[in-house]
């Protein structure tokens, strides 16, 4: 039987059909392909509220007091988690499925003293379910909600907990009261391996820059620097690096070789990259004093 029409006009429906399916196919494949193998567009890094650094001596009126968590800064955009420098982050589907849609800023958290599984497990590209598993969402903060932070903490608390996403968190928030308070609550929550403190004013509104409605307290200063250049160390590390020239925010540079271990002079974190450092003061040019290497920042800070 051929496959065109009894009348001898051309071929039958039927053939029809599927060279026109076929055709179809063909046209649209290159367009799909493209589709599919398209990365997700770049998003501009999120609008965050930043810390400046809390000294003794300033106001603690309307001041909320939390731990100041050591992971991640994640932000939550209502379908999507960024880094704070607007990297995508690549969390198994269940952790996002039931989260809030509204935006949420927290930092993603392993624990304390688990900062570097926090950074291996949220960096991945590729997911490792059973990390995640020890991956808590430390919510702080709803930046899109109305009102100054005291009416958002009330929202929060209301949000969140819930049983469907229990690892997204509700930070716990409790009123300052005066110095030497808040320094025993810091040194009880250092010694049980807390990073530090943070206070947020209650009666300021969400801004995305830097400001002192947010503090941080630790029991040691710290701040970024960006590599500009490897310098080579003398002695017992001839061979390998013996400091890194570092370049502050505001074009300052100085040299950072304290607090590196030697596997970290063998392989250096690379020029161009964010590094934070801690420090004790400053002198009179603004320079820090007794600078020591903490660890390479994922993100470049603003």
């Amino acid at each position: 039987m051929t496959p065109y029409s009894r009348a001898g006009q051309g071929p039958s429906s039927a053939v029809r059909r599927r060279f026109l399916t076929t055709l179809g196919t063909a046209l649209l494949l290159p367009f799909a392909m493209r589709a599919q193998a398209a990365p997700l567009a770049p998003k501009t890094p999120p609008q965050l509220m930043l810390a400046e650094v809390y000294r003794p001596g300033m106001s603690l009126d309307d001041y909320w007091v939390s731990e100041k968590y050591d992971g991640v800064r994640g932000y939550w955009d209502g379908n999507r988690l960024w880094t704070r420098g607007g990297e995508p982050v690549i969390a198994p589907a269940w952790f996002t499925a039931n989260l809030p849609r509204i935006p949420m800023d927290g930092e993603l958290w392993a624990g304390r003293g688990r900062f570097d599984e926090a950074v291996s497990t949220v960096r991945s590209q590729s997911p490792n379910d059973a990390a995640w598993r020890e991956i808590r969402f430390m919510v702080f903060d709803l930046p899109a909600q109305p009102g100054d932070f005291t009416a958002r903490l009330t929202a929060l608390r209301q949000l969140l907990p819930i049983p469907a996403a229990s690892w997204a968190v509700p930070v716990p928030q409790q009123r300052a009261t005066n110095h030497a308070a808040l320094q025993a609550l810091l040194d009880k929550a250092v010694k049980g391996g807390a990073e530090g403190l943070m206070l947020h004013r209650g009666g300021s509104p969400y801004r995305g820059e830097r400001t002192g409605d947010l503090l941080k307290f630790k029991p040691y200063d710290d701040a970024e620097a960006r590599v500009v250049a490897h310098l080579p160390g003398k002695g017992r590390h001839s061979e390998r690096l013996g400091a890194m020239l570092v370049e502050m925010p505001n074009g300052q540079r100085f040299k950072l070789g304290g607090g590196l271990t030697d596997a970290q002079r063998d392989q250096p974190p690379p020029v161009g990259s964010w590094v934070t450092y801690r420090y004790n003061g400053s002198n009179a040019s603004g320079l820090p004093r007794f600078a020591r290497f903490l660890r390479i920042r994922e993100d470049a800070p603003r």
